[in-house]
Order: structure tokens, then sequence, then C-alpha cells
């Protein structure tokens, strides 16, 4: 009877620590894990660190953990670097401060030492790398390139370190060309969306969207919203290198992305941004005959009615309109069935035939699970369009969830159950969880490091 009751007990237990909830959302809880988030990640800080060496001609910032130890990624060194500057104005020195941008700088500069004229450059490197022309795929338009997030990072050093940019200047030609190579070689012309050349790489691994449809077919919305940031930030960087007839080219490309997002990805039946889908026939009399040649198409792509989260990333960029924006933030963001969970924002809506909660590698799950930095992306964008309580609420829930994963496990992991904040795989990565303290510092009222 001992034995048996104990085997129920053991049972019992289980099964509660499976439906084991998150802390509530009190001013206490949030002050408690504010605090453990704090100390812990101070502490981490300078686990991001890594020196020269190899491939790598300059130091720069990794993603931590075992998984990512000594490799440099695109939009994590970006991001992390964000979260990087938050600690360093709240508990670093001028020293710290100093030390930290050799590290900064290394990232971009590492990226742009593999570029050749035809401005390929991978979305990671690794310290054993081969380098420039050697990496670079012989046919490397069809392969896709780094997230582009380069100029993004490279004029968010510079806006934080008094608007020095001379450290860029001799490489600037190498970060036009990689911008180029996307305008020339990524770009559906009738839309003027860029598109994914492949499936893989693509940050958001198995996004629907992209996973899994034939190459070079999907205008991808997290794709397009970085670009359209990308171009702005290659106007300052531009204007801050004396360039000005450059930046004016720049400017141009991006209120052109601008109005392709707009015209082609928003949808006005849902209320929400969406990626769209290039993959169709245009019949023509010499390849079809008569058939189906009197009435050819009048689009030119067919959105993709996917609820992912990178649809809020409109907000981010400021591309949606304040009526769209009211739209998806009452429609979409705040309706529990979908993307809002105690965790924060599902990567995908849970009403999608596609969802799924699992830990996966190459790709990882962006299929449900919740991951930080699509948090902090959605965060901005609340707070950008001036929805406060919305902003609070996230922030809080992203506090808890990381608060938490430290008082239990003494580490952060790289994506979490929507449901209850349980984390589901890779303990011990840091990167752009980091950014909770961004967002802990703007629920106190504290300074707040930002983007560019």
């Amino acid at each position: 009877m001992k034995i048996y009751s104990l085997l129920l007990l053991g049972i019992f237990n289980g099964a509660m620590a499976q439906v084991q909830q998150l802390p509530e959302l009190t001013s206490e809880n949030v002050a408690k894990y504010t605090r453990i988030c704090r100390e812990n990640i101070y502490k981490d800080m300078k686990g991001m660190y890594r020196e020269k060496g190899k491939a790598m001609k300059y130091p720069f910032l990794a993603p931590g953990s075992q998984a990512y130890l000594d490799m440099m990624w695109d939009w994590d060194s970006w991001l992390s670097d964000v979260a990087l500057r938050q600690i360093l104005i709240e508990n670093g020195t001028d020293k710290d401060r100093q030390e930290a941008l050799a590290y900064e700088e290394g990232c971009v500069l590492n990226f742009l030492d593999f570029s050749g004229l035809e401005g390929y450059i991978p979305e990671y490197m690794m310290r054993d790398d081969k380098t420039g022309s050697e990496r670079r795929p012989k046919n490397y338009t069809d392969w896709n390139m780094q997230k582009p997030v380069l100029a993004q990072h490279a004029a968010f050093i510079i806006k934080n370190n008094k608007g020095d940019a001379e450290w860029l200047r001799e490489s600037f030609f190498g970060l036009q060309s990689f911008e180029n190579n996307y305008l020339s070689h990524y770009r559906n012309e009738p839309t003027g969306l860029l598109f994914w050349a492949t499936d893989g790489g693509i940050g958001v691994d198995n996004d629907p969207c992209t996973f899994g449809r034939p190459y070079k077919s999907s205008g991808s919305i997290f794709l397009n919203c970085l670009m359209y940031k990308e171009m702005l930030a290659m106007v300052y960087l531009a204007n801050q290198l004396n360039l000005h007839e450059i930046s004016i080219q720049y400017q141009q490309y991006a209120d052109e992305f601008k109005a392709s997002i707009q015209k082609n990805c928003w949808d006005e039946r849902n209320g929400f941004y969406y990626s769209v889908d290039f993959n169709l026939i245009h019949h023509k009399p010499e390849t079809h005959g008569w058939l189906h040649t009197g009435g050819p198409l009048s689009w030119d792509c067919l959105i993709q009615r996917i609820d992912v989260w990178s649809g809020f990333l409109s907000m981010w960029a400021g591309i949606a309109e304040p009526d769209q924006a009211k739209r998806m933030v009452e429609e979409n963001y705040k309706n529990t069935k979908t993307f809002n969970s105690p965790a924060g924002v599902r990567s995908l809506s849970k009403l999608e035939k596609m969802y799924t909660i699992k830990a996966s590698g190459n790709p990882s799950c962006w299929l449900g699970p919740v991951w930080i930095n699509a948090n902090y992306l959605t965060w901005k964008g609340l707070v950008k369009y001036g929805y406060t309580e919305e902003a609070r609420d996230l922030a809080k829930k992203t506090i808890v969830v990381l608060g938490y994963d430290y008082e239990r496990y003494g580490a952060l992991h790289e994506y979490y159950q929507p449901e209850n904040g349980q984390p589901i795989l890779n303990k011990g990565f840091q990167n752009w969880n980091f950014l909770v303290l961004n967002m802990a510092a703007w629920l106190d009222g504290k300074p707040v490091v930002e983007e560019f």
C-alpha cells in the first residue's frame, strides 16, 4: 500500500508540474523577477564576448550557450548588442563601455570582411570558416544571405557613440554592395517586395509562409519590414559619412518599400499584415496558346493569410497606419485564441493548423512557442503607437517568464511554452533574452536603450 501511495503521489506531482502556471503578474512578483533578471544578467554579460582569431579578424558578440559557443549570427548579434548597451548604462563604467565598443564594431566588420564586390554575406560566421569568395556559393543568388540588419546594427553603434562613423568609412562600400545585392537579385519587380531565395537561414526557421514553399516565392513580411528599416539606417549612415547624395537614393528605396508593404501586405479583411506569395503562373499565348489568355492575371501576388507574429513588425518598423495598428491590436494582439498567451506572443496563431509546441533544431520551432525577441519587437511596436497598457502587460509577462526561469533553473532558455512559460530548449541561451532589461527599464521609467 505504501508503494502504491508513493506511486500515486509521483504521478500526481508529475501532472501538477505539467499544468503549473506562471506566477501572477502582481507588482511584488514583477519587482522580484526584475531584480532576479538584473542580478543574473549583469553577472552573465561578458559571456557574450569573444576574442578575434582565425576567420574572425575582430572581437565579436556570440549568442551564448553551448549550442552557439563560438559563432556570430546576424540578427542575434544586433539584438544582443541592444541589450548589452542597456546593461552598460545600468551597471557599467566608462571603461566597460569603451571595452564593449570593439566587440560591437567587430560584429559589423567581421561580416563586411566576408563581403566581395557582389555583396554576398552569409547569415552566420564560425571561427574556422573559409573567408570571402571561398565561402560564397557559386550560384549565390539562389541562396539566402544574412538578414538585412547589418546597417541597422552599424547605425545603432554609431548613434550610441556620439555619431562617430569613421570606423565604418572604408567598409561602407561593402555594406552598399550587400544592400544592392538584395535590391538587384532578391526583389520581385512587379510588387517591389523582397523574397527569400530558399527556406533556409531565414531566422524564423519554419515560418509556414516560407518553410517548405517553392524557392523565390515568399514575399516575407518579416524580411520586408527589416529591409525598410535597413534602408532608413543606410540613409543615416550615408549622412554621417557626408555622403548626402548617396543617402537620397536610399531614402527613395525606403519610401518605395513602405508603399509596397502597405499596398500588398495589408489585409483589410483580417486587420493584419501578412506575407505574400509570388508563385503565380502568367499565361502567355506563346506558351499556352489560346487557353486562359483572354483574361490575364491582374494581380502580382496573393496574400498568405497565415497568422504569424512577424505581422506585428509593421508596427515596430512604423509602416502601419494608426487605424491599421488599432485593428492589429484589438483584433489580433489581444486575442487569446490566436497570439496572446500568458507567456507573451505566440510565434504562430493557436488557430493555425500548423500550430505546434515542441523542441526542435534546424529548424528551430517557430510554430507557436514564445520567443523573447518576438515579445520585445512586438512590445516596441505597442510602445511606438501608444498602446501603453498592452505594452506594460507584455513587459511584465516577459520579466516573469525569464525571472522564473532563472529562479528555477539558474539560466535562460531559447524559447518557451506559451501557456505556462516552461522552457523548451537550449539551457544557457542568452542573446536577445537580455532585452528583458530594456523592457524592465521602460516599465520602471528609467532610461531605455533603443535599436536604430
